[in-house]
């Protein structure tokens, strides 16, 4: 049987590619892909801008040693700048990466952040084939994992229609149409109704955008719902059917459908060995003396890369007729302050992070503003080491192998891992076998109540609410989970939030001013916050890249 190319190990480019062109085929508008991969696509080279080693003797310091952080840095060090990463962890690498291992050989893992790798993805694809990083699908050849709603449990291969519209109070209208149909004029119709060049404006940041895109970010998810006329027991229904969406009712609705858009969902990967793989390549190439990746730029042109870890950044200064820029940082263990000086900055903290941070002068009032208001969303992540894996044993509905169940209970989806997707038949890989189960993934508020259950308690909440959704009986999990971690974003000190998601009319305010850059074109910005991606490695990378490629371009014009 041939492998299906959505379960292609390592797929190139091309591959990618069309798997992009079939689903955008698929879905009715083969016109988006141009604009998905240009624009998704990582910014010029560096070396456009400025010239190899011409940055020599410039100092540069980067606040936060995240994906961000780290591609920026990747990027200057081919202009010959010194340059110092503070990042104020020092316990992990990877900022919002975070791959934790039950085992020390490595082998019994699952992530606490970034997990999926869209095809789409362009950017995140360029760092990842440029250090040789192996990928592996998550995509299954044909999902039966559960949907546990409004205490009944279904297939995914089931009729929601047939078992759960009786359940809700749904309009006429709305039991006579067929589910897909429902949720594509839920997220759908409205961008299928801009042309394709305004529908690009979802993954756009621009100084100005058009009015009928506009019309997207004006309003809430639940709001435009409303306008579009559903109920509210069919808006109660798509919470249930589609829990991650049913918890961010309140964000921006172009949130939503940007992500529709580009398909994040379909086609996705993750790195061989786990996704901290990415930023550990990154430090290992700063450790090199001939790192292979600048193949190109001449050793003695390169500049160099200090990573310094448990460097908390407590103050942002610009003295009185300098273009030095001070940074104040303190450590974490030792909590002696420490204060340099640098020719460049570029700020890759998170604006949670960045809001206790003194900024003297301030920052353009907008920017200000949006460091206090712009908004992130708590997400909460609960990994069981599992001794067994019995969600791969055979029932009447077939061995369920990788994908996610989802459900309207508290733990919202269960992720289940994919090293067992390409295997050929049972045999090949046990359901005997360990194997570690995100057992409770969840946004917002269900991140936020769960999260902060006192731990026992909430162990048992989860295993309870897993048990339920499988169909098993209570305490079936006692002799299974051998271990187990929870890791909730917002009280993760050096985070306090697991990725920024605007809320109605915040992009057009903010977006565009967030990236300019401050202290006379001194300082710089990047970050998953500062992207059109949030959320996603794709948005953390592209912009630490770009703004590798403003800062180049400054200097370049300034001194040459």
């Amino acid at each position: 049987m041939a492998v299906p190319l959505n379960q292609v190990v390592n797929p190139t480019n091309e591959q990618r590619h069309e798997m992009i062109r079939n689903s955008l085929k698929t879905a009715g508008r083969p016109e988006d892909y141009e604009y998905i991969v240009n624009l998704l696509s990582p910014p010029s080279d560096i070396t456009s801008y400025a010239a190899p080693g011409e940055l020599k003797g410039v100092r540069i310091g980067v606040m936060g040693g995240g994906l961000a952080g780290l591609s920026a840095a990747f990027e200057l060090r081919k202009l010959g700048a010194d340059i110092t990463i503070l990042e104020a962890n020092d316990n992990r690498i990877g900022g919002r990466v975070y791959t934790y291992y039950f085992d020390v050989e490595g082998k019994y893992y699952n992530e606490f952040g970034a997990h999926r790798i869209p095809v789409t993805h362009e950017t995140t694809w360029h760092y990842m084939n440029l250090f040789g990083l192996n990928t592996l699908p998550l995509s299954v050849r044909q999902r039966n994992n559960f949907l546990y709603v409004h205490n009944t449990r279904l297939r995914t291969s089931d009729s929601i229609q047939q078992m759960l519209y009786p359940l809700y109070d749904l309009t006429p209208q709305e039991r006579s149409t067929p589910w897909a149909e429902l949720d594509d004029y839920a997220f759908l119709y409205l961008m299928m109704q801009l042309p394709p060049d305004i529908r690009s404006e979802l993954i756009q940041i621009l100084p100005e955008y058009s009015p009928e895109y506009l019309a997207l970010t004006n309003y809430t998810v639940r709001q435009t719902l409303e306008n579009l006329g559903l109920s509210q027991g069919a808006i109660n229904l798509i919470s249930g059917v589609s829990p991650g969406t049913g918890a961010l009712l309140n964000i921006s609705y172009d949130e939503i459908t940007q992500e529709e858009y580009t398909l994040d969902y379909r086609n996705t990967y993750t790195i061989e060995g786990g996704i901290v793989n990415l930023p550990y390549a990154f430090l290992q190439s700063f450790l090199a003396d001939n790192p292979p990746q600048y193949q190109d730029i001449p050793v003695s042109q390169l500049g160099t890369v200090t990573y310094r870890p448990g460097q908390t950044v407590t103050g942002i200064y610009q003295p009185l007729n300098s273009s030095q820029i001070i940074l104040a940082h303190r450590n974490v263990r030792s909590l002696k302050r420490t204060a340099d000086a640098f020719d460049y900055v570029v700020c890759t903290i998170p604006y949670s992070t960045l809001r206790e941070v003194e900024i003297k002068p301030f920052f353009s009032n907008p920017k200000m503003q949006a460091i206090l208001e712009f908004n992130y969303i708590n997400s909460q992540k609960t990994l069981f080491m599992c001794n067994k894996r019995f969600w791969e044993q055979d029932t009447d509905y077939g061995r369920m192998v990788g994908g996610f169940s989802q459900t309207d209970l508290p733990i919202q989806a269960i992720f289940y891992p994919g090293d067992h997707i390409l295997c050929p038949d049972a045999s090949s890989c046990s359901p005997y076998e360990p194997g570690v189960l995100a057992a409770s993934y969840n946004y917002h508020l269900n991140a936020t109540r769960v999260g902060n259950m006192e731990e026992s308690l909430r162990y048992e909440l989860i295993k309870e609410n897993v048990e339920e959704v499988h169909g098993v009986p209570r305490g079936f999990l006692d002799s299974i989970v051998e271990d187990h971690k929870t890791v909730v974003w917002d009280n993760q000190p050096y985070n306090r939030g697991a990725f920024a998601a605007t809320l109605p009319g915040q992009k057009k305010l903010f977006a565009y001013e967030m990236l300019k850059p401050e202290f006379n074109q001194r300082i710089y910005f990047a970050g998953e916050h500062l992207s059109t991606k949030h959320g996603w490695m794709q948005g953390a990378l592209y912009t630490g890249k770009e703004a590798a490629n403003q800062l180049a371009n400054s200097f370049h014009s300034q001194f040459s």
